[in-house]
């Protein structure tokens, strides 16, 4: 199965992020997806073990439980496949960044001279 099809499940993916917290038990991870998906303990199980299955998660077993984490592997594979359109997104991100910092600048020096106006001459809110 493709990391994308593993993925493209929302119990699935919801089930990561739980991982992404730490170490889970089965049985804490069923009882979350329960209330949220209304899914069965039985169908909660079969999405670990598509998780277990394509290396998207690993388990341990501690006395009867069963402990399970996320394997960030197949995730650096995901990483590495979606780095070619980063392009797409990640100059914009830059340029909010620094519309961002430009304006917490213009704030500072504002408070700093008492002005009490905004850069157009307003008064601020």
């Amino acid at each position: 199965m493709h990391a994308f099809d593993v993925l493209g499940d929302p119990v699935r993916r919801r089930i990561l992020e739980l991982l992404a917290d730490g170490e889970m038990s089965s049985g804490a991870v069923s009882e979350v997806v329960r209330e949220e998906f209304g899914i069965s303990q039985p169908g909660v199980s079969q999405h670990l073990k598509v998780l277990r299955e394509n290396g998207f998660a690993t388990v341990r077993p501690e006395g009867a439980r069963r402990l399970y984490a996320v394997n960030s592997d197949p995730l650096r594979d995901i990483d590495a496949w979606l780095d070619r359109f980063r392009r797409f997104w990640t100059p914009h991100l830059d340029a909010l960044s620094t519309e961002v910092a430009r304006g917490r600048r213009d704030r500072r020096l504002r408070e700093r001279s008492g002005d009490g106006r905004a850069g157009d001459g307003s008064p601020l809110q």
